[in-house]
């Protein structure tokens, strides 16, 4: 007996498997509406672009850092934008599991959800990176520790506190900022590479326990940034007049764009990654860096 042949649908059954969204509205893969973040580090040049890019994408936004002045500046920069209430800013350490947790609280308390949580906290310390003429010999440990804290600690402990409202939800997304240091050597960068490389295999770690403990709709991904001049590189890469400075000339000279990034060319990589264009979408590194991480040099 020959079956009657079945029109598909988006709740087709294929494996076992029900799937939705096989024809999306193009807008809404990238859309956040509806959707609340959460930004560490929000208060830095590119944490600070991407909690404004991700309120501008349809999501209130939680700025959380140690400066709640500056956080509090980028708030009203969103609201300014967005439209009252589609911000706030929050006072916590991302060290600090107490400070963390009475944020989470607070936010839901506003908001009544969390969907995204954005570990873009993190950075280096002079005492982490040698110093011309000295070796590694000379590098204390303490400086490491410090370094590997902030940047490795300071972004899984975020995620275990954020993270354990999105899995009771059953729904999440975990970004957490990488580095071109994690995957090559650079001179001089030792603690921040290192840190670094940690974070990539946290955010892979964490992507497969949290789908298999909670579901496949508990994602977990990274951004690697290639170059951007922020408040901590700036006098390494650029001389008071603007030049570029020996090792800034270097990292143009490997990048094939010729440039170094602009935060806001974060944003299209943070709102895919974000939205329902990338519900398949677990445990990847995606580098935005102009061509730095595929040129040989040669």
């Amino acid at each position: 007996m020959v079956q009657q042949a079945r029109k598909v649908t988006s709740k087709t059954i294929r494996n076992g498997h029900n799937l939705e969204h096989v024809n999306p509205n193009l807008t809404e893969l990238f859309s956040l509406k509806g959707q609340v973040a959460v930004v560490t580090g929000g208060t830095g040049v590119l944490g600070s672009v991407m909690a404004e890019g991700l309120a501008k994408a349809g999501a209130k936004v939680a700025v959380l850092g140690r400066r709640v002045e500056q956080a509090q500046a980028v708030v009203e920069a969103i609201n300014t934008v967005g439209g009252s209430g589609m911000a706030m800013a929050v006072r916590a350490d991302v060290l600090v599991r107490t400070q963390l947790e009475t944020a989470r609280d607070q936010i839901l308390g506003q908001w009544g959800r969390l969907d995204i949580l954005v570990n873009a906290a993190g950075g280096n310390m002079p005492e982490a990176t040698l110093a011309p003429g000295h070796s590694f010999f000379d590098m204390p440990v303490e400086g490491l520790d410090q370094v590997l804290a902030l940047n490795l600690q300071g972004t899984l402990l975020p995620s275990q506190i954020f993270g354990e409202a999105m899995a009771r939800a059953g729904q999440g997304c975990i970004i957490n900022i990488s580095s071109m240091s994690a995957g090559r050597a650079m001179t001089r960068v030792a603690g921040y590479g290192i840190a670094k490389a940690a974070v990539e295999n946290a955010t892979r770690w964490l992507a497969v326990e949290l789908a298999r403990a909670f579901g496949s709709h508990l994602r977990v991904n990274a951004i690697a940034p290639g170059f951007f001049v922020g408040e901590q590189n700036r006098a390494l890469l650029l001389k008071p007049d603007g030049t570029l400075t020996p090792r800034g000339q270097t990292i143009i000279d490997h990048t094939s764009a010729g440039r170094f990034g602009q935060p806001e060319e974060l944003l299209g990589a943070l709102i895919w990654l974000c939205g329902r264009g990338a519900s398949f979408v677990n445990g990847v590194v995606v580098p935005v860096d102009g061509g730095f991480s595929a040129f040989s040099g040669v």
